[in-house]
């Protein structure tokens, strides 16, 4: 179930893909917004899909130094909906697309 949802993902998403050959395990390019502070900046993204996954949510961190109150240090994000707020619903999309930068 996990390959199928995440290879559907990996379809419709262009600014992120898995890592060599693992399915598992993506990487993706936030561009900084332009009216933003982190205007200009690219920053690397790591994500791990759990083998249970949509159900449980994937572990996603930046890999790119980010000065953010919700990063901490090791690049892990402070966001609701990788933790309590996680629903199958939720794409990998909508996970990017509320990072916080």
């Amino acid at each position: 179930m996990a390959s199928k949802r995440i290879n559907k993902e990996n379809k419709t998403l262009k600014i992120l893909g898995p890592v060599a050959d693992d399915m598992f395990h993506w990487q993706a390019t936030i561009m900084g917004p332009s009216d933003s502070p982190f205007a200009g900046g690219v920053f690397l993204v790591s994500i791990h899909f759990p083998p249970d996954y949509p159900f449980k949510p994937p572990k996603v961190a930046f890999r790119t130094k980010v000065f953010h109150p919700n990063i901490n240090s090791n690049g892990s994000i402070c966001l609701d909906i990788l933790k309590e707020q996680w629903s199958p619903a939720l794409t990998i999309s909508k996970v990017i697309y509320s990072c916080p930068c």
